[in-house]
């Protein structure tokens, strides 16, 4: 029954059972379930089931690190069987990742890596303590369509600056969106910056990437 079996996928996302959640995703294999079909109807609502109520402030930072190791589980699974099929989920565009040159916090970004994997991005994650330089060469290398810039702290926000700097001098910045989040964060500030969009915490990321790679397709299809 393959209604029983994403229900099952569904909770151990919220959960947080990578166990489970690995098991559950072997069985669909087994069982022919498409792996496509199980990402879809069966792990990704529970990661969505996860960020509304994490936003509601039911569930915690815990809980959703949690969730996202149970949906990393999955798709370790899922993720080999797709390719074998040959039915790689529809990409929804590259962004790469990292944390401000001078901030080593990196949970909210893992979060945020995983989110977007879960809902079809190819994310490259730099890691820690990234100068602009690096997110520029690595944009360029990758084609990528986002750059996403996380700061925990005061002192390293500015440098998220120094991000869209770099990637305008390396004549990057029209074809690539950049989006900035973090605790001390705000609109206003991605604003200043000349940064394209700011998210609150990692479903807001997601639903921001998606509106940006919109944009982007939308100035592509207008005539100049």
């Amino acid at each position: 029954m393959p209604d029983e079996t994403f229900c099952a996928m569904r909770q151990s996302i919220i959960d947080g059972a990578p166990d489970t959640a690995s098991d559950l995703a072997q069985q669909a294999v087994a069982e022919g379930i498409e792996p496509l079909d199980a990402i879809t109807n069966g792990f990704v609502p529970g990661m969505h089931a996860v960020g509304e109520q994490f936003g509601q402030g039911k569930m915690f930072l815990p809980d959703m690190m949690a969730s996202a190791e149970a949906m990393r589980a999955a798709m370790a699974v899922l993720d080999p069987e797709m390719k074998k099929l040959g039915t790689e989920r529809p990409m929804a565009g590259v962004v790469v990742l990292g944390t401000t040159k001078g901030d080593i916090h990196e949970i909210g970004k893992i979060l945020v890596g995983t989110l977007l994997s879960a809902h079809g991005f190819r994310v490259h994650d730099l890691g820690v303590d990234v100068a602009g330089e690096k997110f520029a060469v690595k944009a360029r290398e990758l084609n990528a369509d986002i750059v996403g810039v996380s700061a925990l702290l005061t002192t390293t926000m500015r440098n998220q600056r120094g991000v869209v700097e770099a990637l305008v001098k390396a004549g990057l910045r029209p074809q690539v969106k950049v989006m900035v989040g973090g605790a001390p964060v705000t609109r206003q500030w991605a604003e200043e910056i000349g940064a394209d969009g700011y998210a609150k915490d990692a479903m807001s990321a997601v639903a921001l990437a998606r509106s940006l790679m919109e944009q982007k397709h939308q100035s592509v299809a207008e005539p100049a």
